[in-house]
């Protein structure tokens, strides 16, 4: 829960504004700042203070603790100008926030975090389980200090300037092992505990077993990512509160699906009573690891049968692979989802001249592969291959990665053995209409005239289909130097259903420096003025000239009738 404190009028407004966009993550403490601030800086994770930063420090400065327990502290000044992250930049998340605040109310976010001022993820903004010296470690990363990355469980980091060697570490491991003086642990969330358990098993005797295998096997708890059971146990008492006593997920699977498991050691007493020969193994083994900890019993010190049955599988990260579309050009039109998945990439896959586009977005450490034209399915390779070595890769296109872009050769590539995210981009076709006025106001299609990978019969077929169907069509890749005809075959197929008078809009480098547009018509359209920096958009029978502008109606049936 965020608190939202003011003290005056013009706070008021402004905290009000928070409060109705974010009405299930605020409160709202009225009466005197001082109290207000106490009572927040008590119930809740977040605050953001309408005050001017020296009052705010005065209030706070009586109730502050730990860091890594004391809220975030956002503080906004009366005139909605700047959102200062005050306290809790990293643990609170008030650099966050701040952005947050800030782009909800037109104001600027000032972050004075060391890390995020040159770009630098925090250590302890990774979202992963760290000990050790976080201080001298980030101060040697920001001082450009040699800072070795030994990553014994593969997983997707953001971007760090790592060194091959160095006096200081980032220890990326799962094993109870103790920081060094120069050092950081981070704790990936790899290691699967399968549990096994006979009805009415205490959860105190789950917990123990779990604690006892983990340390006998020189785990840290801390990467533990899930509890996992077979489906007739995801209600049993014993097993539900461990899971919450660890403060992990309990992950079920029918049993049917962990007979199929290959297991060391099954066993016929699970089979008869569940139907699968193996409940621990099996559970930890799901989703595919190493099986660290082979099934063991609980021992209870009266004697009595084992109750529990647990088992400890090491699941490898899985890479992260983001298809990123970066839009006609404009920074402006870079969406705010793009802009972070370029800073949480630790490579970054694309065209040279899109990769010189985003280059100051990317972290230092950013590993960067570049190609020229004409390596798409290289470069989709390429960073398929990358995120299966457990990396989080970020692989660009123009416009929407989706369109006439890398999105369908890297997904061609890739399988169920990483993670994929597609972040969409404006497309070429909706910045030229955005500047012709609204062409696509109706049912609309894009066309790529290039040939060089599809027949050209294919190409007219659907020339044709869209003229027959009356459809705006937007044609991609028109004209190069070495393909000057199939733009007058294009236009051609289409003046056979439609009129010369036809509105048709030529716009070339969209968004970009040195944008231009026109507005012609079917008959006067000369082909020799488009290259392959332009976007040709032909309207439909409906379409008009409108004030100079390019519009199709809508169609509704009442703008039909008769006024």
């Amino acid at each position: 829960m965020i608190g939202l404190i003011s003290a005056t009028a013009a706070g008021a407004a402004a905290r009000d504004r928070l409060a109705a966009a974010w009405p299930d993550r605020t409160r709202v403490y009225n009466g005197g700042a001082g109290e207000a601030v106490r009572a927040a800086f008590a119930e809740c994770e977040q605050l953001v203070c309408f005050l001017a930063t020296g009052a705010a420090v005065r209030l706070l400065a009586p109730l502050l603790g730990d860091k890594a327990a004391d809220p975030g502290v956002v503080c906004v000044d009366e005139g909605g100008r700047f959102a200062v992250s005050l306290l809790g930049g990293h643990g609170g998340g008030a650099n966050e926030l701040a952005r947050e605040v800030g782009g909800l109310l037109g104001a600027e976010p000032v972050v004075t975090t060391a890390t995020d001022a040159v770009g630098l993820p925090g250590l302890d903004t990774l979202g992963l389980p760290y000990e050790g010296a976080v201080a001298a470690v980030s101060r040697a990363l920001l001082d450009g200090e040699p800072v070795a990355l030994a990553a014994e469980v593969p997983w997707p980091l953001p971007a760090l300037p790592f060194s091959p060697e160095g006096a200081y570490t980032v220890r990326l491991t799962d094993r109870a092992v103790a920081p060094g003086e120069r050092e950081v642990l981070l704790r990936p969330p790899s290691l699967v505990v399968g549990v096994g358990a006979s009805r009415g098993a205490p959860a105190d005797e789950v917990l123990a077993l779990v604690g006892e295998a983990l340390r006998e096997a020189g785990l840290s708890p801390r990467s533990v990512a899930e509890l996992a059971t077979v489906d007739a146990k995801s209600e049993e008492p014993g097993v539900v509160a461990a899971a919450e006593r660890l403060g992990v997920p309990l992950v079920t699977y029918p049993a049917p699906e962990l007979a199929d498991v290959a297991v060391p050691n099954p066993s016929c007493a699970p089979l008869a009573a569940v139907g699968t020969p193996s409940v621990a193994e099996a559970a930890a083994l799901a989703r595919g690891g190493e099986l660290l900890v082979p099934k063991r019993k609980s021992v209870r010190a009266d004697g009595r049968p084992a109750m529990a049955t647990c088992a400890v599988a090491r699941r490898p990260g899985r890479g992260r692979l983001a298809v990123v579309g970066l839009g006609p050009g404009a920074r402006d039109l870079l969406t705010p989802r793009a802009t972070a998945e370029l800073r949480r990439a630790s490579v970054l896959v694309g065209l040279d001249q899109y990769v010189d586009q985003i280059r100051d977005l990317l972290r230092p450490g950013t590993r960067v592969l570049e190609s020229g034209l004409g390596a798409e399915e290289e470069r989709a390779r390429t960073a398929v291959e990358e995120a299966r070595r457990g990396h989080a890769v970020a692989l660009i296109g123009s416009g929407d990665a989706g369109v006439y872009a890398m999105a369908s050769p890297a997904l061609a590539e890739a399988s169920d053995d990483i993670d994929v995210v597609g972040v969409p981009g404006v497309t070429a076709a909706l910045a030229a209409g955005a500047i012709l006025g609204a062409p696509l106001g109706h049912d609309h299609v894009s066309i790529s005239l290039s040939d060089l990978h599809t027949p050209w019969e294919v190409i007219e077929r659907r020339v044709r289909a869209a003229a027959e169907a009356d459809i705006v069509v937007t044609f991609y890749n028109p004209r190069s130097r070495g393909r000057d005809w199939q733009l007058p075959k294009a236009l051609a197929i289409l003046a056979g259903h439609r009129d010369p008078a036809t509105p048709v809009g030529v716009v070339r480098n969209a968004s970009r420096p040195d944008e231009s547009s026109r507005l012609t018509t079917l008959g006067g359209l000369d082909p020799a003025t488009v290259d392959m920096m332009t976007v040709v958009t032909v309207g439909n029978t409906a379409t008009r000239s409108v004030a100079g502008r390019m519009v199709t109606p809508r169609g509704y049936r009442w703008q039909e009738e008769p006024k």
